[in-house]
């Protein structure tokens, strides 16, 4: 479909649904103007995936399941429906940053298709705690786990919002790094953040009073993580890749389910 005045934010949200999820999505558009929208856009595809993700752990769990099982399905639906890229994104940031070397090395290794001690144990870590804090939260009851997931997979998105703000540099000229680097206008970024604060304070106020407080630091803790972590892929690698990119998301996921299961 043509792109018309009308329809710019339906671009957007089409290029975040087609290219970060499998949602039967089709993007109409892969420009700068499309790419704008759809990081604008990313925390919404994060809570469709959140809600599914929620929603299978709170089935199994009515169903007799134990927590830990529900959590695993909480942690392996997110990976199906974006196909495992952004947990592929942290091997492979993982691996370049682990090997130590200059720039255009690390951005090769992390251009290779296998993954590297350094991808394997990354990953390993990561989900397990991404099962264990969702354990925890699905323990306290189905409500409970169903906001842990919601809030991380929501968390993961605004963080691609974030590093996409203007001002941020592409690592190499090619990929999905490339095209959403930068675009994103520093006040549309801080409204996308504040929306997100009070949607996570909000739901956590629909959970039980003194989880408002809890979610809102949650997606304040993630931010801060990620952003630690963008400034070293920055001064690392130049800039932002595809694989920064789904590192962030993973890392903000796992540090707001961290924050979530603290109190």
């Amino acid at each position: 479909m043509a792109a018309t005045p009308a329809t710019p934010w339906l671009d957007g949200l089409r290029f975040a649904f087609g290219t970060l999820t499998v949602f039967p999505v089709k993007v109409t558009r892969w420009d700068r103007d499309a790419a704008r929208g759809g990081m604008l856009s990313a925390p919404l595809a994060g809570l469709a995936v959140g809600l599914c993700a929620g929603a299978a752990g709170a089935l199994l769990l009515l169903a007799g399941a134990s927590a830990s099982v529900a959590a695993v399905a909480a942690v392996a639906v997110p990976a199906v429906l974006t196909r495992g890229l952004h947990l592929d994104g942290l091997a492979d940031t993982a691996d370049g940053l682990g090997s130590g070397k200059p720039a255009e090395d690390a951005l090769r290794i992390m251009k290779q298709s296998d993954i590297g001690p350094f991808g394997v144990i990354t990953l390993v870590f990561v989900l397990l705690a991404q099962v264990a804090a969702l354990a925890q939260a699905y323990g306290d009851g189905w409500r409970h786990g169903v906001l842990a997931a919601v809030v991380a997979a929501v968390v993961a998105r605004l963080a691609l919002t974030l590093a996409a703000v203007d001002g941020v540099p592409a690592a190499r000229p090619e990929g999905l790094g490339a095209a959403v680097a930068g675009v994103v206008p520093k006040v549309g970024a801080s409204v996308v953040t504040v929306a997100v604060m009070v949607a996570a304070a909000g739901a956590g106020a629909l959970v039980g009073s003194d989880y408002s407080l809890q979610a809102l630091l949650a997606v304040v803790g993630a931010e801060m993580v990620t952003d630690g972590l963008l400034r070293h892929c920055r001064r690392r690698f130049g800039g932002v890749t595809g694989d920064v990119f789904g590192a962030l998301a993973e890392t903000a996921a796992t540090t707001a389910l961290i924050v979530l299961c603290l109190w």
